[in-house]
């Protein structure tokens, strides 16, 4: 099932979510409409509040950047088998030059604004039958990730840009918030007034 994603301003997106166990209720089926909502608004990683859930839970397939020919060779195989579920995700380290790549997010629709991110990240996770897991991601696959994980402590990629492009962009995410906006999936916007 297709979930609305919820738009920039909703308190969900700013609090740190909580960590969750086997028993969640439903936990596959989340997962499976999570990953429907992700491909049907053509992102690569959507996070468990992006749907109105503070939970430590976010879906990624990197696949589609793969095709991307200013890649390295590395990086493109990292990408390609980029698809898996991630649940309670600790971040043990970032490292590396930090490196600025423009981005985007399904909750933030038509804001693009480049963001620099250290290029590697080490964390632990658990798989979907909780296996706990530790690993390490450089490059485009460890951005993806990084993003995602920020969802779950309250954290949005415009948080990190300068206050001079915050000031830029005010008007269009109180635009967002509102729902004056043409998207083509659907949205939950926290400030929308019917007239």
């Amino acid at each position: 099932m297709i979930l609305p994603i919820v738009a920039y301003g909703d308190p969900v997106l700013r609090k740190v979510a909580k960590e969750i166990d086997a028993d969640y209720p439903d936990l596959k089926e989340l997962i499976s409409n999570m990953k429907q909502t992700m491909y049907h608004a053509s992102g690569v990683g959507i996070a468990a509040p992006q749907i109105g859930k503070s939970i430590r839970l976010f879906v990624i397939d990197a696949s589609p950047f793969a095709q991307d020919e200013d890649l390295s060779e590395s990086d493109r195989i990292q990408l390609k088998h980029f698809n898996k579920v991630f649940i309670n995700p600790k971040v043990i380290k970032e490292e590396g030059n930090e490196w600025v790549f423009s981005e985007g997010c399904l909750s933030i629709p038509d804001v693009r604004e480049d963001v620099f991110r250290k290029a590697s990240v080490t964390f632990e996770y658990d798989d979907e039958g909780f296996v706990r897991h530790t690993e390490t991601l450089t490059g485009l696959a460890a951005r993806v990730f990084q993003h995602e994980y920020d969802h779950l402590e309250g954290i949005l990629f415009t948080d990190k840009l300068s206050s001079l492009k915050k000031r830029i962009i005010k008007k269009k995410l109180e635009k967002i918030s509102t729902g004056k906006i043409q998207v083509n999936y659907r949205m939950r916007f926290p400030n929308f007034k019917k007239r």
